[in-house]
């Protein structure tokens, strides 16, 4: 079995969070969402789970950060394209993000990135398939 990875965020507002991911072409997994939390698939193994505050703070003892403030982790998918990098920027713009960064194009690697309604911080970027070695 692939090792998952679910990634969970501090939202606001349960409604709002999910039509933004939405307009980006995120879909979300019912079975996992409901007026507390919202299981968003990202991909096969990968999925980030939006916890309204109160139900994010029962699984912590520390204070919430507010990432509109600070950050404390930037979020980095890869995408299939430069065009990809580009469409969702253009999609998280026009569903209320903001984007705080010009794009940085290093020929071999392309990314970009916006700030979700509650600041997390999305990066993405292309690498030329070429460029990458394979690992042993």
């Amino acid at each position: 079995m692939a090792r998952k990875i679910f990634v969970n965020l501090p939202i606001k507002e349960m409604k709002r969070s999910q039509e933004f991911f939405r307009a980006l072409g995120f879909s979300f997994n019912p079975q996992f969402t409901n007026e507390q939390g919202a299981c968003m698939v990202i991909s096969e193994d990968i999925f980030a789970m939006l916890l309204v505050e109160p139900f994010f703070q029962t699984f912590i003892k520390k204070p919430i950060s507010d990432a509109k403030k600070a950050t404390e982790v930037l979020v980095c998918l890869s995408c299939e394209s430069r065009a990809e990098v580009d469409e969702l920027v253009k999609k998280a713009r026009a569903a209320g993000g903001t984007v705080p960064n010009a794009p940085q194009d290093h020929g071999f690697m392309y990314g970009h990135g916006f700030e979700d309604l509650d600041g997390h911080v999305w990066e993405l970027v292309w690498m030329d398939p070429s460029h990458v070695q394979a690992q042993a």
